[in-house]
C-alpha cells in the first residue's frame, strides 16, 4: 500500500512549509491527485489519519481532489477529458487513445493558524503552485 508513504511526503511537505510559519498549526492541506497516478482516495484518507497521530497536528485535515486527465483519439482525433483508467473514446469507441497528464501528485493549499501581534487567532490560507523541477516528486 503505497497511500501510506503519500501520506507521509504529504505531511513531510507541510512541515517544510511551515518553515516560514514559525509556531503555526496547520488545519487543511490541499491535494490534488491525477487520475491516473494509481491512488485509492479511500486508502490515502485513512493513511493519512494514521500519519497524523501523534504529530500534534490531529486537527489536520486531508482535502484531496481526482483531477482528471485529457485524453486525444487517434483515430478520429476527439478529445475528452477523464476520470478513470477507461480511456475508450466516447465517439468512436476506438481503443487507439492517448492520455495527457493525470498522473500528478501535487499539494496546492495549505491553511494554518496562528497567533498574530495581539494574541488573537489568524487563519491563513496559502496557495502555491509547485515550480517544474519539483514535479514528478511526492508532494
Amino acid at each position: 500500500m503505497h497511500e501510506l508513504s503519500i501520506a507521509e511526503s504529504i505531511l513531510d511537505a507541510v512541515r517544510k512549509e511551515l518553515v516560514a510559519y514559525p509556531g503555526a498549526i496547520p488545519i487543511r492541506v490541499g491535494v490534488k491527485i491525477g487520475a491516473l497516478a494509481a491512488v485509492d482516495m479511500d486508502a490515502l484518507r485513512f493513511c493519512f489519519e494514521i500519519a497524523v497521530r501523534g504529530t500534534g497536528w490531529e486537527r489536520l485535515k486531508l482535502d484531496a481532489r481526482v483531477t482528471p486527465g485529457e485524453v486525444t483519439c487517434l483515430a478520429c482525433g476527439h478529445k475528452m477529458l477523464v476520470e478513470s483508467t477507461v480511456l475508450d473514446c466516447e465517439l468512436c469507441q476506438s481503443a487507439q487513445t492517448v492520455m495527457h497528464g493525470s498522473d500528478e501528485l501535487d499539494l496546492d493549499a495549505l491553511e494554518i493558524e496562528r497567533d498574530d501581534d495581539n494574541g488573537t487567532d489568524l487563519t491563513e490560507t496559502e496557495g502555491f503552485e509547485r515550480k517544474p523541477e519539483d514535479c514528478g516528486q511526492p508532494a
